[in-house]
């Protein structure tokens, strides 16, 4: 085992799949040899070649163009999104045609390509780069949509993503790139698409959450169960599309109370359909309303009032002390 930041598994991913794989191409706005604006690509041109790791012109409608030909004539791409507020040119590549490939063709053509971008609340940047569109992007049949908490699943995520026959939309949480290490396997390892994680195992609420939200939910569940004894589980949905039901609806069986966290607003995200799951298919065994901690529904708050913006331990603890209280 290595010890590695998230940055450092999503470059060590990349690395194996280029080796092991020779139609792997990775390109984007400077990753070449500049290795990207967070060097997640550091290196790669390097040893693979400008053939294989090669910078783009600044236009995300031809990069999401370029991926989708290379998918269509055997290759896989991984094509980098700078910045995730980047890809609204890239909209109609990623959403209107890669995600419909295999659908509209009868099985004949596909677009393995995985769509990378950096996003995210916690370093003070400016708008644009840190929006949260999953909610977006999860709306779209026929794309994944991933979004790793920690390095281990960084890594075996990314090159499941790179291995997957249709696209993926690996998302990146800009706070997590370098924030703390953890041990990573050094060879090659799947963590599988679609499976949620029950990082923290409970019996008295549920806490349902994804990408930086995990870490601030673990720390409400650790002060509520000094505080008041109260025993809780926080399930990492890791894949925001396709949603692990199946897992979701264990937990709130066995604790009967729920709540999901999520860093983008209320209207975006994927809460709302996580409850609607819930609702759907576990309803007569809540013993509380499903709650929601998200960001307020406006737009995206300047830097220096992030923190305020953002959910944070206090908020969560107050709605899990109104589903235990209910």
């Amino acid at each position: 085992m290595a010890q590695m930041t998230m940055i450092q598994a999503i470059t060590d991913a990349m690395r194996i799949e280029l080796k092991n794989d020779p139609n792997v191409l990775v390109f984007g706005e400077d990753v070449g040899h500049y290795g990207g604006v967070f060097r997640a690509t550091e290196g790669l041109q390097k040893e693979f070649g400008e053939d294989r790791v090669f910078d783009t012109p600044l236009a995300e409608s031809g990069i999401g163009g370029l991926a989708i030909g290379l998918g269509l004539t055997g290759y896989r791409p991984v094509a980098e999104i700078q910045f995730i507020g980047f890809i609204y040119e890239a909209l109609d590549s990623i959403m209107g045609q890669s995600a419909r490939m295999r659908f509209r063709s009868g099985g004949r053509y596909h677009s393995p390509i995985t769509f990378r971008s950096p996003f995210g609340v916690g370093v003070k940047a400016a708008e644009f780069h840190t929006d949260n569109l999953e909610g977006l992007l999860s709306q779209t049949p026929g794309l994944k949509v991933v979004i790793p908490s920690n390095p281990y699943d960084a890594k075996g995520l990314l090159i499941s993503s790179i291995r997957d026959n249709d696209p993926v939309f690996f998302m990146e949480h800009m706070k997590l790139y370098r924030s703390f290490r953890a041990e990573v396997p050094e060879g090659e390892y799947t963590v599988p698409l679609g499976k949620a994680n029950v990082v923290r195992e409970g019996t008295d609420a549920t806490i349902i959450t994804y990408g930086a939200m995990v870490h601030t939910s673990l720390k409400a569940a650790e002060e509520i169960e000094k505080s008041r004894g109260s025993s809780i589980e926080v399930i990492d949905l890791r894949t925001v599309s396709p949603l692990d039901v199946n897992t979701i609806i264990a937990s709130v069986e066995k604790t009967g109370r729920a709540i999901v966290v999520q860093e983008a607003q209320r209207l975006t995200g994927v809460a709302a359909e996580v409850i609607a799951q819930i609702n759907e298919k576990a309803i007569l065994r809540l013993e509380a309303p499903v709650l929601r901690v998200t960001s307020p529904d406006i737009l995206f708050s300047f830097p220096t009032v992030e923190d305020e913006w953002v959910p944070n331990p206090a908020r969560i603890i107050k709605a899990l002390n109104e589903v235990l209280d209910f």
